[in-house]
């Protein structure tokens, strides 16, 4: 029998600061304590929507490591430029996904793309970082530039979209590969428009609003910039828009190891945070030229 995922609370940005000189952000988590009921989802910054003055300088996050876990770049607005230590390089806008495995150790940066600073405009984008397991902390680093043409999409009766980043819907796939089962979906719902998500029991799951408002399992109104999170027991999810709205729809197999993190480096412990840090500084996670 299906049950409705119970919904537990609805947060607001816990802070609000500037990433780099090119992404003013507000941060669902971890601003608020939530690592273990949104586990394996480690940080969620929500990027503008912001106006960048026109520039031959472009802005952004320069040089800085990862290590241990995953940075899922979604753009709605704008065009960011991303290069790293492995020779990876490419521009993502809008509707692209960029899903970075750091794993061992990469050095990376992401600028406002060349020629979209240039004329100045609209940036918005989401961050995700995804954790790794320890079995996998340290393995290979990967890079997977997902296309919009690349992510499969289900139309809604009467309007609206899911389009499937990560797991799977409707028995269509999203094109990212993952090291644990992750469900990431990019959802547009026109107002009066409503939508039955069946997620798996024991997943945890959050719906954030881009922008618009929805009613979340028919009781709780959700905001611009707020997240619903709901108990993982339960399979279903019901939205129904009271406003336009986009929406971005988390839902994971919890990683149920200790979470140690310091800046860019999420470990299992202390001592593989220091780690981290001697092997950046020593060089270990390559440069940028």
């Amino acid at each position: 029998m299906e049950t409705m995922k119970k919904l537990i609370e609805v947060y607001a940005s816990g802070s609000t600061h500037m990433v780099g000189d090119g992404f003013p952000v507000r941060n669902i988590f971890p601003s608020h304590d939530l690592t273990e009921s949104i586990s394996p989802f480690l940080l969620l910054d929500y990027a503008g929507p912001a106006e960048f003055p026109p520039t031959d300088r472009p802005r952004g996050v320069g040089e800085h490591p990862h290590r241990g876990f995953e940075t899922v770049t979604i753009v709605y607005q704008g065009k960011v430029e991303h290069r790293d230590s492995g020779g990876n390089s490419g521009t993502i806008g809008p509707g692209d996904v960029q899903w970075m495995t750091a794993a061992s150790g990469v050095v990376h940066e992401e600028l406002h793309e060349k020629e979209f600073a240039k004329g100045g405009g609209t940036i918005q984008m989401i961050q995700l970082w995804v954790n790794l397991p320890k079995a996998l902390k340290m393995s290979s680093p990967r890079y997977q530039t997902l296309f919009h043409t690349d992510i499969p999409q289900v139309d809604l009766e009467n309007g609206g979209s899911i389009r499937i980043i990560a797991g799977e819907y409707q028995g269509l796939k999203g094109p990212a590969r993952t090291f644990t089962p992750v469900y990431v979906y990019d959802v547009k719902l026109p107002v009066g428009i409503h939508a039955e998500l069946n997620l798996p029991t024991g997943f945890n799951t959050g719906v954030f609003v881009l922008s618009g408002a929805v009613m979340v399992n028919r009781s709780q109104l959700v905001g611009e910039a707020e997240m619903a999170l709901h108990d993982p027991q339960g399979t279903q999810v019901h939205l129904e828009a009271t406003e336009d709205a986009i929406l971005l729809i988390l839902s994971g197999e919890p990683i149920h190891e200790p979470v140690a993190r310091m800046g860019p480096f999420v470990m299992n412990a202390e001592e593989e945070l220091a780690q981290a840090v001697n092997d950046y500084r020593a060089g270990k996670m390559g440069h940028l030229d």
